[in-house]
This record gives C-alpha cells, sequence and structure tokens, in this order.
C-alpha cells in the first residue's frame, strides 16, 4: 500500500438503491483506496455481480440475518492480510454491522 491513502465512509442506506443512482460508477470516478459502506441492506444473494466485483476492487461483506437491515461492506484496492466479520458476539454480530480488515501496518475496523 501507497505511503498515503484515502479511505472513504459512507452510510448508504441501501446499497441497491445507491447502484441505482450510479454508485459503481462513482467509486471508479473518486478513486478511494479504501471505501467503507454503512446500512447496506442487502444479503450477497440480492447484489447484482457488479456490486460483488467492482473491477480494481477485492470487496468484502457482512449481511444481517433480517433481509433489508443494516449490514456492512469494504472497497480496497489492496487486498488485506485478513477480514473477519463481527466481533464475536453472536448475539451482535447476527446483525451485520462490523468489518475487521487487517492490513498489517493498520487495521480498519467498519
Amino acid at each position: 500500500m501507497a505511503e498515503s491513502l484515502k479511505a472513504l465512509s459512507w452510510n448508504v442506506n441501501g446499497i441497491r438503491a445507491a447502484h441505482k443512482k450510479g454508485f459503481v460508477d462513482w467509486l471508479t470516478q473518486t478513486d478511494p483506496d479504501i471505501m467503507c459502506l454503512q446500512e447496506t441492506k442487502a444479503h450477497l444473494d440480492q447484489l447484482p455481480a457488479a456490486l460483488k466485483e467492482v473491477e480494481g476492487y477485492h470487496s468484502y461483506f457482512s449481511t444481517p440475518e433480517r433481509k433489508g437491515y443494516s449490514g456492512v461492506a469494504i472497497y480496497t484496492k489492496t487486498e488485506p492480510e485478513s477480514v473477519s466479520v463481527g466481533l464475536g458476539v453472536e448475539e451482535y454480530d447476527k446483525e451485520g454491522r462490523v468489518l475487521v480488515a487487517d492490513y498489517g501496518k493498520f487495521v480498519v475496523i467498519n
């Protein structure tokens, strides 16, 4: 990873709605190194391939048990050394609210 990086965070209030409004084009034009999304409100099986596989990015998702509720995602140009879902507390982890991306020199918690 470069000496400096651009990391952005956005509560999208629904990733599918953001996709319909041009999220993927916006992401590629804005060109962040790391993009953290909150309130994605979708399960992986509800996402089009265009959101799961954005060219130039690795993508990671934490989805809730309840459809249409919470959820977070990370799009990152550099693949992290590891990515974990949740905090290890089942009561909270089933809500899909936490992704931890460990890059070795730093950690992103979304």
